[in-house]
């Protein structure tokens, strides 16, 4: 009953907009953050992931830093799953018109997706913090220790660490984004971490929809509310 509600919503919809979290990629076998089996639940030689990803450690560790951040954040061989695939479908037909994630993976732009706003970066985006030259993620793997560019500079992943702020440009289209939408769908996040979760207050639409295996805060807010895996429940879509 619910898919037909949610295909309903979907069939009439003139501007979708989904925001997603790391739920989307875990069904393409990419560990989310908060779950018990999540990365934070983990310590890395007795460390904490949630330091080793923070501004201050990547300055004054960056080796070891690069260590972590090559085995346990980059994914190449990962594939978009069904969610990634009926998003980029969507886009397609003219009925979705952005996809807001908190993914640094690159699996929605994999999967075909145009107008991806990536609130923490991306690893397929790497720069040089000295001349601000950009590498591809290759440049990463491939370098041993401290990936340096051709100016003897240190390169830095393009991706948002603790203690640092979000884009403001991105934020700022994001916003637009959720305030334009008559139906915004919100898979694969617990809506616990800000200032994205605070993106929903701006949302002045028709349809709010949430699709998260775990129950959220606004899960009291949303017209639908599915407490299953976003992948299986779009492959149910048409």
């Amino acid at each position: 009953m619910q898919i037909q509600q949610l295909q309903e919503i979907i069939d009439h919809a003139k501007n979708m907009v989904f925001f997603g979290g790391a739920g989307v990629s875990t069904e393409s076998g990419i560990p989310d953050f908060r779950s018990v089996d999540g990365l934070y639940a983990q310590k890395y030689h007795d460390i904490m992931p949630e330091e080793i990803i923070s501004h201050h450690y990547f300055l004054q560790h960056t080796k070891e830093f690069y260590t972590f951040y090559r085995d346990k954040m980059i994914f190449l061989e990962a594939e978009p799953n069904a969610a990634h695939r009926k998003l980029a479908e969507w886009e397609q037909k003219g009925i979705l018109s952005a996809v807001i994630t908190q993914n640094i993976d690159g699996l929605h732009q994999k999967a075909g997706s145009q107008n991806v706003l990536e609130l923490h970066g991306s690893i397929h985006r790497n720069y040089c913090q000295k001349c601000g030259k950009f590498f591809p993620v290759e440049k990463i793997l491939e370098s041993e220790n401290i990936p340096e560019c051709d100016c003897g500079g240190v390169i830095k992943p393009d991706v948002v660490l603790y203690e640092e702020g979000l884009d403001q440009n991105i934020i700022r289209k994001s916003v637009e984004a959720i305030q334009q939408a008559d139906v915004l769908i919100i898979g694969g996040t617990s809506l616990n971490v800000y200032p994205a979760a605070g993106f929903i207050h701006y949302f002045r639409g028709k349809h709010l929809i949430i699709i998260n295996r775990d129950k959220t805060p606004a899960d009291d807010s949303a017209e639908l509310c599915l407490h299953e895996k976003i992948g299986e429940v779009f492959s149910a879509l048409h």
